[in-house]
């Protein structure tokens, strides 16, 4: 693989990053302090957004199994079909209608568009890593590339819509009202919207943002499309048959290597995954680094693009079983800012906290390749798998964090959270201190006690090599 080839392979994956970014971290925020709707509803959008994005996963999988080889591959007309509507739906996500009483409807249509949508890209694009090269050392080198890209248009995303929509929040209630007692009803907070608001500063800032992380979606897709060259399926024979799907998931379902590796960063995916989702929470009320929340997640993310190369060294010279230790590292330092909050214990906690994603997004798509090049020698006459494999991963992956979603949010809802006040229970905090470092720290220590068990060791990927070398 050319660098040039890695690049564009690696550009194309920042699409749905920049986007997906500016939604985990705007999204919630957006739908209560602009669209104003009820807590209750902006949670319940999140949460079946998430589950029609991961139910929508084997659904993909699917219909890409059944599809032709074209001129340009099989995979990437699918990535080129569904890019104008997703750009389509994720503008409409960040629109506030001139009607109240659907609102709630109208975002969680767009919402659970964007997720399907963007399944449909995802799916056929993480899978494209098996149609790059025969090669495991040059897919590893890619994987790398495109976690490094993901991991800059995550920061990216944070960082435009940050910057664009900052004035839409400058009067924040906080700082308009003294601080309310817990007892107090939330009633301050704007529950019914104006009408006449539609196209207020607010509501003018986020659709622009949306109409600039539009743009740079489509960009991204242009470019991946000019720069990589999808090939046909390299191991597979004129006589070889696509698996069809239900019996290939029945399959991956008991190939043992597989059903390991899924079932540990099921675990782990979804440590992470409360981990971002209530840092800024708990930052704000549970920490006393109200001011401070943005700068961290920007060292959170820095951190772990600079050290994605790090751990894609680490990896080639100690295992990838070796490496995954490192996603451990996160725990005593959550668990001492959980303590003991504190501003320099903050960023450091910020910064390990980015080495530990960048280890745990980088390690099940450089070892999933390894998985799926298992499978293709215990049944070598079967073509048509690699979408099936990274389908139901991303399905299994996406309903773990969804179903943790709605827990943590449900935790939240049941000790008395309430939107637009300043001072929290007591209750409300020590959920966010369980969160935050309790949570993570057993399901990610259960996820690599799981991956102990993980058959496939460095000496064993070479074995498959040669044996599919020789099948070749």
């Amino acid at each position: 693989l050319s660098l040039c080839s890695k690049l564009c392979y690696a550009i194309g994956g920042v699409s749905n990053q920049v986007a997906g970014s500016a939604a985990a971290f705007f999204l919630q925020i957006y739908l209560l302090d602009i669209a104003h709707i009820t807590p209750f509803h902006a949670s319940l959008v999140l949460f079946i957004g998430k589950v029609s994005g991961a139910v929508s996963d084997p659904v993909a999988g699917f219909f890409i199994t059944k599809s032709r080889w074209t001129k340009i591959g099989r995979l990437m007309p699918w990535m080129l079909a569904c890019t104008p509507f997703t750009v389509v739906s994720y503008f409409f996500m960040w629109y506030v209608p001139p009607f109240v009483s659907g609102r709630v409807a109208w975002y969680l249509t767009f919402y659970c568009l964007f997720q399907a949508l963007t399944t449909l890209f995802q799916v056929p694009y993480s899978a494209l890593t098996m149609f790059l090269s025969t090669d495991q050392k040059e897919r590893d080198s890619a994987t790398a590339y495109r976690m490094t890209m993901e991991v800059l248009g995550t920061l990216i995303g944070a960082a435009l819509q940050g910057q664009i929509v900052a004035s839409a929040h400058v009067s924040h209630h906080c700082t308009a009202n003294p601080p309310v007692n817990t007892n107090d009803s939330w009633h301050d907070t704007p529950t019914s919207p104006d009408p006449s608001d539609a196209l207020s500063h607010q509501v003018k800032v986020y659709m622009t943002a949306a109409g600039v992380i539009g743009g740079v979606y489509l960009l991204g897709v242009v470019i991946l499309f000019l720069g990589v060259k999808e090939k046909d399926d390299p191991y597979a024979l004129n006589s070889d048959r696509a698996i069809p799907f239900c019996k290939g998931l029945g399959l991956t379902m008991k190939h043992g290597p597989y059903v390991k590796l899924t079932a540990a960063f099921l675990l782990i995916s979804t440590a992470v995954q409360l981990e971002q989702s209530n840092f800024v929470l708990f930052c704000t009320h549970a920490a006393d680094l109200r001011n401070h929340f943005q700068y961290l997640v920007v060292t959170i993310l820095v951190s772990a693009a600079v050290s994605i190369p790090f751990w894609q060294k680490f990896l080639q010279r100690f295992g990838k079983k070796c490496a995954a230790c490192g996603i451990s590292w996160m725990i005593p330092f959550a668990v001492m800012l959980v303590t003991i909050p504190n501003l320099i214990l903050a960023y450091f906690v910020a910064f390990t906290s980015g080495l530990s994603i960048a280890a745990s997004l980088l390690l099940p798509w450089s070892m999933l390749p390894d998985v799926v090049d298992n499978f293709r020698l215990q049944n070598p006459h079967g073509k048509g798998h690699e979408t099936i494999f990274y389908s139901s991963y991303v399905f299994f992956t996406k309903m773990s964090a969804g179903i943790g979603l709605g827990i943590s949010a449900a935790g939240l809802e049941f000790t008395g959270y309430k939107p637009g006040i300043c001072r929290q229970s007591s209750d409300v905090i020590l959920t966010l201190k369980i969160l935050i470092g309790a949570v993570p720290a057993i399901l990610i220590l259960l996820g690599l006690f799981i991956l102990l068990f993980y058959p496939i060791t460095e000496e064993s990927r070479k074995e498959t090599k040669l044996a599919l070398e020789v099948l070749r």
